[in-house]
């Protein structure tokens, strides 16, 4: 889950003063709670949550066996906390590839190009085997002369001609999402399309996107340097020709949310507490997001323990399906009414807290470096760094990009936050100033890896993250006031647009 921040502007914001929180929302007095939901509660949940993977083909993703135990368990903790848990189902379609991807250029000359480091396939690519020859995407513009993102490749029915049929497209990242340029390129009569990078900085590895739903061909995502030879080839006046093959299947398969209830004084204020359940296919999950669902489970009981009962209700959701771009977030918020979503006040998300090379990130609700969230963002992503900065501790903001449950809610005009210690991203010698660690090294190697286990999770990162979670919980449970201001249209008109224009889904780019 990478997060994009600027290291010159964070170290510019640290010697600032944290702003006044918005609605004068006053941290709440956590400490008994977080010593009642520390990491020696979470240890065992995520030592729980690693045997559920180790008899289950080593895996809790969604629609598996491993994911149904791990719902099971998280229902039984529930209940030891006085909750009532409500599964919520719905259907998704799962895409699995089946065998290893083919792409080659038989024309002028032969040429085997390698999958993964040079191509890989879209997630929900139709499967085929395919040959034809290339025709070029209008509006394909090599070298790129805009900024990232303003690519208008195949954006466009208009942007495939009529001998676009039975062809190859070659088409530029940018602007619209994959799923659309593919829809162009099929609705023209393409067989396959090759999607390249768009060659700007920091656009110029392979692309591993996903296509939002099922295609009608074969699609590809490639590096922009590969993409720039094959434009190369058929500007200088050559016939190209490539092979596609891709084997894949896409199934409609049943998962679930879990979703309990704390009961509040109010019901028409709800703080939406939720950690996705799943992990991807290839391992365990244990940090991604084992720890995020330890945090909520071990806050669940810590409150029933000490009694506290809150003035606003309390919905503590564990998502599924967030690894195939956050469908089970998605549907629950699409199946609430307008006066249901109305009741909630906020959506705090909890996606890795536990990285071994960690940083403490915030995200950025009051817009420092993006785009901020609906009006009741900032007041909890200064909620967050009260907490840190009381403790001593430096945080960064980091971006509202799409890639973690919070989305839906975002999408929807409804405050959001929450908190995360890195992912692939590579940490910086400036980061390491802020939190020590290694340069050079990714937060957390084992992302999306079979060795995300229970050995994966850094503890003192656990108890830090894991602390500010507990005061967010706890503060939004307990405040008399409202973080939403009334009449904010075009703020809620701003947020739901930067997350219309996101360019990510959970763990795929969609642009």
């Amino acid at each position: 889950m990478r997060r994009k921040t600027s290291i010159g502007l964070i170290l510019a914001l640290l010697a600032t003063p944290v702003p006044a929180l918005a609605a004068d929302l006053t941290p709440a007095n956590s400490g008994r709670l977080e010593a009642a939901a520390g990491t020696g509660a979470t240890r065992l949940h995520l030592l729980m949550l690693q045997q559920i993977a180790k008899i289950s083909d080593g895996t809790r993703a969604s629609g598996t066996i491993g994911f149904r135990r791990s719902g099971d368990y998280v229902k039984f903790v529930l209940r030891l906390a006085g909750l009532t848990p409500r599964e919520q189902v719905f259907d998704y379609d799962k895409f699995t590839e089946t065998g290893t991807p083919v792409f080659e250029q038989t024309r002028p000359t032969f040429k085997a190009f390698a999958h993964e480091t040079d191509f890989l396939t879209m997630e929900y690519s139709a499967a085929g085997d395919v040959a034809g020859r290339i025709i070029i995407a209008k509006g394909t513009t090599v070298p790129p002369t805009g900024d990232a993102g303003t690519t208008a490749s195949g954006c466009k029915p208009g942007d495939f001609g009529p001998s676009t049929k039975g062809r190859i497209a070659l088409i530029q990242r940018g602007t619209c999402t994959f799923g659309e340029k593919a829809a162009n390129a099929a609705a023209a009569g393409a067989v396959a399309a090759v999607i390249f990078n768009e060659g700007q900085d920091g656009r110029t590895d392979t692309l591993s996107g996903t296509l939002g739903g099922r295609a009608a061909i074969p699609v590809l995502g490639t590096s922009y340097a590969v993409g720039k030879e094959l434009y190369d080839r058929v500007k200088a006046g050559n016939v190209v020709t490539l092979h596609v093959k891709v084997e894949a299947e896409t199934k409609t398969v049943k998962t679930f949310n879990v979703i309990a209830d704390r009961k509040g004084v109010r019901d028409d204020r709800v703080v939406v507490v939720g950690a996705h359940l799943d992990s991807v296919e290839e391992g365990p999950g244990i940090n991604d997001n084992g720890t995020g669902t330890a945090q909520l489970l071990a806050t669940a009981v810590g409150m029933k323990l000490l009694g506290i009962k809150p003035e606003n209700t309390v919905r503590f959701a564990f998502w599924g399906a967030e690894e195939s771009g956050l469908i089970g977030s998605t549907f629950y918020v699409d199946s609430l009414s307008d006066a249901e979503k109305a009741k909630i006040m906020a959506n705090l998300n909890f996606d890795m807290l536990g990285s071994p090379n960690y940083a403490r990130l915030v995200y950025d609700g009051d817009g420092t470096l993006g785009d901020a969230g609906p009006t009741g963002s900032a007041a909890i992503e200064h909620l967050f760094q009260a907490y840190f900065k009381k403790k001593g501790l430096a945080s960064q903001p980091t971006e509202f990009d799409g890639r973690s449950d919070y989305f839906a809610f975002i999408d929807a005009g409804i405050p959001a936050g929450g908190l995360f210690s890195g992912a692939e991203e590579v940490k910086t010698k400036a980061q390491v100033k802020l939190y020590g660690g290694t340069a050079g090294k990714a937060f957390d190697e084992c992302y999306h890896k079979a060795c995300d286990g229970f050995g994966n999770v850094n503890f003192k990162a656990m108890q830090e993250l894991g602390g500010a979670a507990v005061n967010a919980i706890l503060t939004l449970a307990t405040t008399k006031v409202d973080i939403r201001a009334e009449g904010a249209p075009a703020a809620v008109r701003s947020a739901r647009s930067a997350a219309a224009s996101a360019e990510w889904r959970g763990g795929h780019l969609v642009r």
